[in-house]
């Protein structure tokens, strides 16, 4: 048994001063530091030092690792441009993403304190990485197939890489997944096939949907960018379905949807209704000129929601703090010491409780999962903490995954 202490601890009733846990792989109890020490007077000690702030291992719910080659060779602005980007560099991208980058970058997650997350792979190369890392992965194999033609045999390298992702070693910590890539790439049929065997086998499903105004045009009326690019890339004049077919999909099994910053209050309405769930990525929707989400409106609705960083095809850093400072700028009205509760809730609890991961809380029975922020003074009032660590923090002093020491 090893012990743990720090001037804050982060529990699910707020931050608690002189608390301390006891663990093995597993949370095993919390208690104060005295008691702890008298009951477990053999266990090592770990003080995680002055103005140091013990929380549950961060989570970063939606990443794309395959475009991790990305700086500069897309452009920015809006969502047209940037297809048209990743159109033209894409095949360059991917061959230049090499294990060695794909594994730099998860040490960068790494780093900012996320000890899981979701890694979105449309062809299943992030897996060989993913196996040999000390974090968490759910594996969101990714469905995608808009002709009718190649559904079939795309379905098949979809089954491949979901069994591929069942297979590892357990010491892998892999969970597998199921990702739909978005309404206008995928066929109802496979759809449907995808979404049962994720009911099934209750795995964890995630669907991009109404990132964009571009979007919500083809799929409600046929028009705009949408049909220029289908036309000229796959010969089709028609979207594959509609914004309300799209959803009634997931009625059956809780989904994380990606993005929906197009989506209107009855949609999002309907979404809270049937239990899924959002994924927020702040700097990707303004770089692609997507809009805001309105957060606000998932508070009224009582509708979870993950703050994630999306890929580097449309962002320039993989670290959760970053996005926690977009997401605290972006959303201006909300008041700061409530939103930053949100956000940090939304990295830790909430993504667990999404992703269904016994992680993201301290309390006993979890998994021995910390991230230990340490501040430059310790703020006048608890109600400030979670305020100064998105604002003062770039990396954890210390990260622990199964009751390891990471870092």
């Amino acid at each position: 048994m090893k012990l743990i202490t720090a001037d804050y601890t982060y529990t699910p009733h707020g931050f608690k001063k002189n608390l301390a846990i006891v663990y093995d792989q597993k949370i095993r109890t919390i208690d104060t530091f005295e008691n702890l020490k008298r009951k477990y007077p053999d266990a090592g000690i770990a003080y995680s030092g002055a103005n140091s702030i013990l929380y549950p291992g961060f989570i970063n719910t939606h990443v794309h690792l395959e475009f991790s080659a990305n700086t500069t060779a897309l452009q920015y602005g809006s969502f047209r441009t940037w297809l048209d980007s990743v159109i033209e560099k894409r095949d360059e991208l991917l061959q230049a993403c090499d294990n060695t980058l794909m594994q730099q970058k998860t040490e960068e997650m790494l780093a900012s304190g996320v000890t899981t997350f979701g890694a979105v792979s449309s062809f299943g190369a992030e897996l060989e990485i993913c196996t040999g890392i000390p974090q968490r992965v759910v594996f969101f194999n990714e469905l995608i197939g808009s002709n009718a033609a190649y559904a079939d045999a795309l379905y098949h390298d979809f089954l491949e890489r979901i069994k591929a992702s069942e297979n590892c070693d357990r010491e892998a910590r892999i969970t597998p997944a199921v990702a739909i890539h978005s309404p206008y790439s995928v066929q109802p049929v496979i759809l449907d096939k995808a979404v049962q065997l994720a009911a099934q086998k209750n795995y964890p499903l995630s669907a991009h949907f109404l990132e964009s105004q571009a979007e919500r045009e083809w799929l409600e009326s046929g028009e705009g960018h949408f049909l220029t690019f289908f036309k000229k890339y796959f010969n089709t004049s028609t979207p594959v379905t509609n914004i309300e077919a799209f959803m009634h999909a997931f009625d059956a099994c809780p989904t994380h949807f990606i993005h929906c910053v197009q989506a209107k209050n009855e949609e999002l309405a309907y979404l809270a209704e049937k239990g899924h769930s959002i994924a927020h990525c702040p700097r990707s929707n303004r770089l692609l000129g997507c809009g805001r989400l309105a957060i606000e409106k998932l508070g009224e609705l009582e509708m979870p929601f993950t703050v994630a960083t999306d890929g580097l095809s449309s962002n320039w850093s993989l670290n959760i703090f970053d996005e926690l400072r977009a997401a605290l700028m972006m959303h201006h009205a909300e008041p700061l010491q409530k939103l930053s509760g949100q956000l940090i809730k939304s990295i830790t609890s909430d993504a667990a409780k999404i992703l269904g991961l016994n992680t993201g809380s301290i309390e006993e029975g979890k998994e021995a999962d910390f991230t230990v922020v340490t501040l430059p003074d310790m703020p006048n009032s608890a109600e400030d903490i979670a305020l100064q660590t998105i604002l003062h923090t770039q990396k954890a002093s210390e990260v622990y995954i199964g009751g390891e020491k990471i870092i």
